[in-house]
């Protein structure tokens, strides 16, 4: 019995030895292996502080720079990316550019580890003077109003915008354009609010929207009118016209000229003259709004006879 309770105990001691070997041999390697040389690649954020007030970064600028870090590898397990933000400092700048090196001293890394390299190690900034500037707003009319009618004033609310931005853009600006301002078929008034159009990130404005009116007229043009007859009124007597017909060139509203009809409308006046040659000026009547550019001639000879019109009965 004794011999038995020997030989077990002998194979509990082996068993345990054998195992103290297996650990052995696992912490043996993961110390090994984690101090091997490895390399790791890590995208470290960066931050801008200090920058002097009224100036302003123009140009794209990196958020993040690539780290090639080389060192054991349970070290480089451990990097966090984000406790290595490089911080550059931007006091002291003034219009212009500005290049800023960043340099392996400026991240806090383990010992035993190297910075091999970093991209980009230089950052190139393009600082501008911040300025304020009144700016009109300028409405973008697109489309055709209805036949006849031409657009009138333009009335924009707000008239004029505050933009602030870069001095070297803003410089350039003559006013600040809306977003297209629809008008097609219009036949009366217009008005509604409308985007001011983009002007970019780096220009803030003190509105984003305007209320647009857009007022229509009719459309002023010149119509000319051919070999017209020139009656003559309030004539007793029998008369004789030289020369009987004229031209005439009248001025107005587009659609009143189209339907304008002169007969009977250009005429001489008889009243109160006897008989014999006379030279009288050509008149014409015309409906309100209409006016006479040219006659030609401005002036006929009338002659009256001493014969009576006789009434119709």
């Amino acid at each position: 019995m004794w011999l038995v309770r020997i030989k077990r105990f002998l194979l509990h001691n082996l068993s345990l030895r054998v195992l103290a070997v297996l650990i052995a041999l696992g912490l043996w390697f993961f110390v090994n292996a984690g101090q091997r040389e490895a390399q790791s690649n890590l995208l470290v954020p960066v931050e801008y502080r200090g920058l002097p007030n009224g100036l302003i970064i123009v140009n794209r600028r990196p958020d993040f720079v690539n780290l090639s870090i080389s060192g054991p590898r349970t070290l480089l397990s451990l990097l966090d990316p984000g406790r290595l933000t490089v911080h550059l400092d931007l006091r002291g700048l003034t219009p212009g550019q500005a290049d800023l090196k960043i340099t392996p001293d400026m991240f806090r890394i383990p010992r035993q580890t190297t910075i091999d390299r970093i991209v980009p190690s230089q950052v190139t900034l393009d600082v501008d003077q911040i300025m304020t500037r009144e700016l009109p707003v300028r409405l973008s009319i697109n489309g055709q109003v209805a036949s006849g009618l031409a657009i009138g004033a333009v009335d924009l609310k707000p008239a004029v915008v505050t933009a602030t931005g870069p001095s070297h853009a803003l410089r350039n600006l003559d006013a600040i354009d809306t977003m297209p301002f629809d008008v097609q078929g219009a036949s009366e008034p217009v008005s509604r609010y409308v985007q001011l159009a983009d002007v970019g990130s780096l220009i803030s404005l003190s509105t984003k929207w305007v209320l647009a009116t857009v007022k229509l007229q009719e459309v002023i043009s010149e119509r000319e009118f051919h070999d017209v007859t020139v009656s003559v009124r309030n004539a007793d007597r029998k008369f004789v016209v030289h020369p009987p017909h004229v031209s005439v060139t009248v001025r107005g509203p587009q659609k009143s000229l189209t339907k304008l009809d002169l007969d009977g409308a250009v005429y001489v006046d008889a009243r109160d003259l006897g008989v014999g040659w006379f030279e009288t000026p050509v008149q014409v009547d015309l409906p309100k709004g209409l006016e006479v550019v040219h006659e030609s001639p401005d002036k006929v000879k009338l002659r009256l006879y001493k014969a009576k019109i006789e009434a119709s009965s």
